[in-house]
């Protein structure tokens, strides 16, 4: 039998994540991070026994999805300038820019995975849970 984290402490985790990472709290990203840090490096730091690790994929995953929405927020009605600004094609940035969709949805689309892709958020400090 493998150990594991338990539902119950994947659930306060993300109740923290959400808490820290509300879309209308106009902090900067880099503060977001910072904050997150103190509260995944602790938590990583108490249940890297841990043997099974596609919970902690999925959450790593889903925490950055949650940042990716939380940038668009922030990037308002210049969306499309910064998706072209990070690299994204003319007609990619401008269908996501565009869309009718909400932030959430847009903030797993192929558009923001490729302007900011997991190597931007490890360049601004955030841990990965899985890695050992």
């Amino acid at each position: 039998m493998k150990v594991k984290v338990s539902a119950k402490a994947l659930i306060k985790l993300k109740q923290t994540v959400k808490q820290l990472s509300r879309r209308t709290r106009g902090h900067s990203i880099n503060q977001i991070i910072t904050e997150l840090r103190k509260s995944l490096l602790g938590w990583k730091a108490y249940f890297d026994i841990s043997e099974v690790l596609s919970p902690l994929r999925d959450l790593d995953k889903w925490i950055r999805r949650r940042l990716r929405c939380y940038l668009l927020k922030q990037w308002g009605g210049k969306g499309y300038r910064v998706l072209r600004r990070l690299g994204v094609s003319q007609y990619l940035a401008w269908n996501t820019a565009k869309s009718a969709h909400g932030v959430w949805r847009l903030s797993g689309s192929p558009a923001l995975t490729q302007a900011l892709p997991n190597r931007y958020f490890r360049n601004l400090g955030l841990p990965s849970l899985a890695e050992r």
